[in-house]
């Protein structure tokens, strides 16, 4: 009797713990279903992405000598969901175990559990050792903490793994470089061409799947380029080291019209899917800095990998499941029609949303100080906030994408992830961009309809919020400024809110 190793479509890697001892006798499953494409309506270059890489990543695994059982999307006996494909497997073949590395996600983790009663055979759930913290981990970090702030976990983590350290000691002094990471663009940057790749057969093959599919889906389709195999996502990686990550320290931040990828990894895209591993992203950017690459860019990329995207994993799976009901600003505002159809003249909302539309992507700041600070300000309901981010990146997965979107971009998680609300006015964007230099609205306006909304968004929102947050030491110096406004100022204010956001 043979053991069946699933593998789901974010597991794309043969050192995840499902193909653990994997024997030749052994199944391996993979299949592309309705339900989890259609679970959420994702964009369809995520869709493309996902199913290329794992129909590539079975081929490689065939040539490997392995029994590969693969259900495509298409193939007439194909049940389109998750439990009954497992089980039309199971009847079909001398199967006596099934295998598989924990689901990403809660849902589909919940089902998995079901399996063991439901199914005939043992079922055994593994560890997912691609991340480089387990759930006992974070949950012995996070005991008795009143705050659980990423910079201490990962400091932790620094330490734990022997990266830019020097003995016992950070790497330059400072464990955190984030202050030399905040630098606006300037002209004439030289920004390289994000690395892309010409579609193959296998490819094209789901490309036109995906346009009769699921057309009505979000997102362009045209001119996907995007990496769909280990090697060439470790080119991605490569190139990045090699022409971006100089100067990625400095202008990590910035943001310049129609230059949606500037000099960012987009790595996202592969390590959320497996394709890419996160201790070798890691090393490779030490190796960097031990050839001479800026410590405040090495930092900073090691930083979001090492630090933000393992304590978010952690946040997720520690607060779950009442994690995704949670909205301690009772904000209920309808999502505007122009998340999705780009009808606006705010001109960096505009830039964000067409170069998401168009790429499935947006760098950290496009999504957290611009459409995550202009949801948060409006007060978007958070559920329909959560789910446009599911939808529209090729990156997002329920994991990263909740405790970024409730924690970090709307604060509906009560301060479980940020120490405060990151709200800011028109002059943010003005100061990180030169988005504001081809908008309708000036930012040097502060109310009436000329004005940038962010601008009078912004003291609407502290102003609403004012009993909940003017007590919060990091925001006690723009309370304070607040008190002083005159009386008229401040209905100004409300006025021009209360006009803008009926007209959404």
């Amino acid at each position: 009797m043979s053991n069946l190793r699933l593998v789901f479509g974010d597991q794309l890697n043969k050192e995840i713990s499902a193909l653990k001892g994997l024997s030749k006798s052994d199944f391996i499953f993979m299949c592309e279903v309705k339900e989890e494409a259609t679970h959420i309506k994702h964009h369809k270059k995520k869709i493309v992405l996902l199913f290329s890489a794992m129909r590539h990543f079975a081929e490689e695994l065939k040539k490997d000598g392995y029994n590969v059982i693969y259900s495509k999307l298409e193939d007439g006996n194909n049940t389109q969901s998750f439990d009954k494909e497992i089980d039309r497997v199971i009847n079909t073949n001398k199967v006596s175990k099934l295998i598989l590395t924990e689901p990403s996600e809660y849902r589909v983790l919940e089902k998995c559990l079901l399996w063991k009663s439901k199914l005939n055979i043992p079922v055994e759930i593994r560890e997912d050792t691609r991340f480089l913290a387990s759930h006992t981990d974070f949950e012995v970090w996070s005991k008795d903490k009143k705050q659980l702030r990423m910079e201490f976990f990962y400091r932790k983590m620094r330490v734990k793994h022997n990266i830019l350290m020097n003995n016992e000691q950070p790497e330059g002094g400072k464990w955190n470089y984030d202050a030399e990471n905040r630098k606006p663009p300037i002209k004439g940057l030289n920004i390289p061409a994000p690395t892309t790749f010409k579609a193959d057969n296998i490819t094209k093959e789901v490309i036109n799947l995906v346009k009769n599919e699921f057309n009505t889906h979000y997102g362009s389709i045209e001119s996907f380029n995007l990496a769909v195999t280990r090697s060439d996502a470790l080119k991605v990686l490569e190139k990045f080291i090699k022409i971006r990550l100089e100067k990625f320290g400095d202008y990590q931040d910035a943001m310049i019209e129609n230059e949606p990828w500037m000099y960012h990894s987009h790595i996202s895209f592969y390590l959320n899917c497996g394709l890419l591993l996160p201790l070798e992203c890691i090393l490779e950017a030490e190796k960097a800095y031990k050839k001479g690459a800026p410590l405040n860019a090495v930092e900073g990329f090691i930083r979001q990998i090492l630090g933000w995207r393992e304590y978010i994993r952690g946040i997720y799976w520690l607060q779950m499941p009442q994690y995704e009901e949670m909205n301690a600003l009772n904000a209920s505002k309808k999502l505007p029609d122009f998340f999705w159809n780009n009808n606006t003249n705010l001109n960096c909302l505009n830039q964000c949303f067409s170069e998401t539309y168009e790429n499935a992507y947006a760098h950290h700041i496009q999504r957290l100080m611009v459409i995550g600070n202009f949801s948060l300000l409006c007060g978007l309901n958070p559920k329909e906030v959560n789910e446009w981010y599911h939808i529209v990146y090729a990156d997002a997965y329920q994991w990263v994408e909740l405790p970024n979107v409730s924690g970090m971009v709307l604060f509906a998680d009560d301060g479980v992830v940020a120490s405060k609300p990151y709200a800011a006015g028109g002059s943010y964007i003005n100061k990180m961009s030169n988005y504001c230099k081809n908008c309708k609205y000036s930012v040097k306006e502060k109310t009436g309809d000329s004005a940038c909304p962010f601008n009078y968004l912004y003291w609407n929102f502290l102003i609403q919020h004012q009993e909940k947050f003017k007590s919060n030491p990091r925001m006690a110096m723009i309370y304070r400024t607040l008190q002083k406004m005159d009386e008229d100022k401040v209905e100004e204010i409300k006025n021009s809110s209360i006009k803008f956001l009926n007209s959404i």
